[in-house]
């Protein structure tokens, strides 16, 4: 059976950094948002970044507008039978050039997994815009500390050491 993406991208007026992700977790599907594994470090390396609390949906969407950053998948629809973006198949993807022309301010796209990146530099490329890679903030990406993680994603993100 063919998955749809769950919900909207959250992006903001102001947003000038767009996180992408590949697809919803089936934890992001039950709880209707981004990142919602309680598991997946995504809230918990932003909010330790910025200082910002990112328990609840309000404080992350808060986080975010404040920060400038806004998320979305680039899988629109596709076939399952877990989490895991290998297992994804009949891929459809989102419109990505037709959300950044409705938000000019957005001038850098992030990836945070290397299936998302791959999708868009496949069917997206043409598009002129700055791409960087995120490490993956999944519980299955075991490979980088989550102080590396935070590390990383503070210097890419915000330009901090």
């Amino acid at each position: 059976m063919q998955a749809i993406h769950p919900f909207k991208p959250l992006i903001f007026k102001n947003s000038e950094t767009l996180i992408l992700g590949s697809f919803p977790s089936l934890k992001s599907f039950e709880n209707s948002f981004y990142y919602a594994h309680p598991q997946n470090q995504f809230w918990k390396i932003l909010s330790e970044i910025t200082g910002y609390p990112a328990r609840s949906r309000d404080q992350r969407i808060w986080l975010l507008k404040e920060t400038k950053l806004a998320l979305w998948d680039v899988v629109k629809s596709c076939r399952r039978e877990n989490s895991s973006d290998s297992n994804l198949k009949d891929i459809v993807l989102n419109d990505i050039g037709e959300l950044l022309d409705e938000y000019p301010n957005v001038k850098r796209i992030g990836f945070t997994s290397k299936l998302a990146q791959k999708l868009y530099n496949t069917h997206s490329k043409a598009l002129s815009i700055e791409t960087f890679y995120l490490p993956s903030p999944s519980p299955a990406y075991a490979a980088m500390k989550f102080e590396d993680k935070v590390k990383k994603y503070s210097e890419i993100l915000f330009g901090q050491n």
